[in-house]
């Protein structure tokens, strides 16, 4: 049996590190692809990744490449090509760029590797991964976005510092947009199971929730030359491991939504199985009232964000 073939299109610090993480984890053999204009690069960040081998005791391949060509026939696509943010950059603030970027990187994948299941990272996330699916032609279920794992990453990091307890027992859910939006789900949160509503008052939760959705622009503002990287590309290599290893993984991301939540046809964050065929199922939950408003407001702003990119493409 052959090991699965993971192309990750962009070979900055989140491709760059997200290759470390599935060689590392000995999820299949990496190719690590960026443009031409930077010549030897991506080819130099394999190699050094493959003498870590040795040290760390992993056997996957792991190329640099230029060319398409080289990831002819992958399993998954990570795409993570386009600009980064900037400090007092949005992530609308690419919209225009970027979608010219993935709309390129669609067309190429679309021709070397029509089976694949692709993740798209590049920002603004929601519009992107709609500008991925449109492009490809893809059956929705292979086409995902990476944004409710780091968001939900992030929403149970500051819980846990709150409450001084263990990651690992912080149980948290969180829907709609990538940004400013999105939606925590109290009711899906947890610690050891118990509520977290038992444990922290409701402001001091709006309080973390605020934090999270603005979890990105502080370390833009910390880096002031970048932004996040290694606990996205971590999210993405999770997402990586779900579906070469088909493990059914129930978790968040940006999903095709036709009927689930009334959403119409638009990428938006929430709960699946995820395995070998991408998005296996989207389980619809029963939202409160005040829960349902807010994924509502989150839906309509990417919808708006998807109607904005649309203009810009066709201009």
């Amino acid at each position: 049996m052959r090991r699965a073939k993971i192309t990750i299109v962009g070979a900055g610090n989140v491709g760059a590190t997200c290759a470390h993480w599935c060689a590392a984890g000995e999820l299949g053999d990496v190719v690590l692809l960026d443009i031409p204009r930077t010549e030897d690069m991506p080819r130099g960040k394999a190699l050094d990744l493959m003498q870590a081998s040795p040290i760390m005791g992993f056997d996957s391949n792991i190329v640099g490449t230029t060319d398409y060509a080289d990831t002819a026939d992958s399993d998954v696509i990570v795409v993570t090509a386009g600009l980064p943010r900037k400090p007092g950059m949005s992530r609308d603030d690419l919209l225009a760029t970027n979608a010219k970027i993935v709309t390129s990187v669609a067309e190429e994948i679309k021709a070397t590797s029509p089976n694949a299941v692709i993740i798209v990272v590049s920002n603004p996330l929601d519009a992107m991964v709609q500008q991925m699916f449109k492009v490809t032609g893809f059956e929705p279920a292979k086409v995902i976005g990476q944004a409710g794992v780091l968001d939900t990453a992030r929403y149970r990091t500051f819980l846990a510092m709150e409450l001084g307890v263990s990651v690992e027992d912080i149980s948290a859910l969180l829907m709609g947009g990538h940004g400013d939006t999105m939606v925590p789900i109290p009711s899906c949160t947890s610690v050891g199971g118990i509520p977290v509503t038992q444990l922290i008052s409701k402001e001091r939760l709006d309080e973390i929730v605020d934090r999270t959705r603005k979890g990105g622009a502080e370390i833009v503002s910390l880096l002031k030359t970048g932004s996040a990287y290694y606990a996205p590309a971590a999210a993405c290599a999770q997402m990586v491991e779900a579906i070469v290893k088909d493990k059914k993984r129930v978790i968040p991301v940006a999903a095709y939504c036709e009927s689930e939540y009334g959403v119409g046809g638009y990428y938006v964050g929430v709960p699946v199985v995820l395995g070998s065929g991408g998005v296996e199922r989207i389980i619809e939950l029963s939202l409160t009232d005040e829960e349902t408003k807010a994924f509502q407001n989150s839906v309509d702003a990417v919808k708006s964000l998807v109607s904005t990119m649309d203009g810009l493409l066709a201009e």
